[in-house]
């Protein structure tokens, strides 16, 4: 199955978290794989629109894979700081947005 969702980070702060998802902590990217996220990628506009698409079996079960994860709480809070989420974790503000249109 094949997920896409949006979130929104601060326009005074695209540059950094363009960098910091140069350089994503091994570790992450290992929890990520083990957790059942596959084909993972974000886009990001210069509004500040961030798409993200990712396929996984089951989105849900992946989210609770990686909350078992110490990296992804270490990751979500420097995270936090780039992101405008009312105060919610990134992880948890992800709008998912409904499939309407597939050309395979």
């Amino acid at each position: 199955m094949r997920w896409c969702f949006t979130l929104q980070v601060k326009t005074n702060r695209l540059d950094e978290y363009t960098r910091r998802h140069a350089a994503v902590w091994p570790e992450m990217l290992d929890a990520l794989r083990a957790a059942g996220w596959r084909n993972y990628s974000l886009w990001l506009r210069e509004d500040g629109l961030l798409v993200g698409v990712v396929e996984a079996d089951d989105l849900a079960a992946a989210q609770r894979a990686m909350d078992a994860t110490a990296v992804n709480g270490r990751w979500q809070a420097e995270m936090a700081e780039f992101m405008d989420t009312g105060g919610r974790a990134p992880d948890r503000s992800m709008q998912v947005l409904r499939e309407v249109f597939h050309l395979d």
